[in-house]
């Protein structure tokens, strides 16, 4: 490999081998394919070390994926840049059908020298702790509808309807319990349903308890406790949004954080015709569907 003064390196990372491309800082200089090496820690450290050794200025950049960002925190830690890309911002060719590491590889390192990439930010490991849990909530959340709809198909299949109209309530698994089937399996499935949903209730309930724990010792506790001043905003709405969103002072306009969380109306506009449709949907949906919700509170007055 040749000296040179400053170089991109585009890096394609899977669980297990990362393949590595790099761009000569010139414009229009050689790109060349470096290899795969294993994705451990050691493996890395060691290759970033040795191109160190022989270059200048390294910059270095990779798709964010379900890799995390160990090694965005190896490649700074070291002393280096490194960019974490979003994927989804990728320019590419509506032509190009091949996809393979070593074309990856090349193409982002290209791309990082034309400044062409877009990065995605990354949180501190408290940070991203807190944003785990959210999520693992809003999984649960999920499961928990889940069973419940399962119960609902099932009572409605064999033809029992809940008298009242609010269900799961205190009464309505009461009314549960006292169902009976002539068919022992089906008395035995819905017991394993019913269980099921007590079983995610349970889940949801801890973490929940879970999030009020961790909250006054987050570094961004207080802003979570400052956006419940907000109507319709409570605890979950609050930890949610800051956890996913992180340093709302990164966005430099409030139509910036409207456009990330794609609650902006999309457009298709040429000449003198323009034509605006519904929000673009195209930013965090974990956020923008807890604001939604959240908005609807604003149907009534104040008291």
């Amino acid at each position: 490999m040749e000296h040179s003064t400053e170089v991109f390196v585009g890096i394609d990372v899977s669980k297990l081998r990362n393949a590595i491309a790099v761009a000569d800082g010139e414009r229009g200089g050689e790109v060349r394919y470096f290899g795969e090496i294993d994705a451990s820690e050691e493996s890395m450290r060691r290759f970033v070390k040795r191109l160190a050794a022989r270059h200048g200025h390294l910059h270095f950049c990779y798709e964010a994926g379900p890799t995390g960002y160990g090694l965005y925190r190896l490649i700074t830690e070291l002393g280096h840049s490194c960019m974490v890309v979003a994927p989804s911002l990728i320019p590419r060719k509506p032509g190009d059908r091949v996809k393979t590491n070593r074309r990856d590889a090349l193409a982002l390192a290209k791309l990082l020298r034309a400044d062409e990439l877009t990065a995605v930010w990354v949180p501190d490991e408290g940070h991203e702790a807190m944003r785990d849990l959210v999520r693992t909530r809003s999984a649960s959340v999920e499961s928990l509808r889940v069973h419940r709809q399962q119960v609902s198909a099932f009572m409605l299949k064999h033809g029992r309807v809940y008298p009242r109209k609010t269900g799961w309530t205190m009464r309505y698994l009461r009314w549960l319990q006292e169902q009976r089937f002539e068919h022992p399996a089906h008395q035995i499935a819905l017991q394993e349903m019913v269980e099921a949903v007590r079983i995610a209730k349970e889940r949801v309930t801890r973490l929940e308890s879970a999030i009020v724990e961790f909250v006054p010792t987050w570094s961004l506790g207080p802003v979570v406790i400052a956006l419940q001043s907000l109507r319709g905003v409570d605890l979950i709405v609050a930890v949610t949004f800051v956890a996913e969103v992180g340093d709302v002072s990164r966005f430099e306009s409030p139509r910036q954080l409207m456009g990330y969380l794609g609650l902006v109306p999309s457009e298709r506009s040429t000449g003198d015709t323009i034509r605006r449709g519904g929000i673009t949907k195209a930013g965090n949906g974990r956020v923008r569907h807890m604001l939604v919700e959240s908005a609807w509170t604003y149907r009534h007055p104040p008291k």
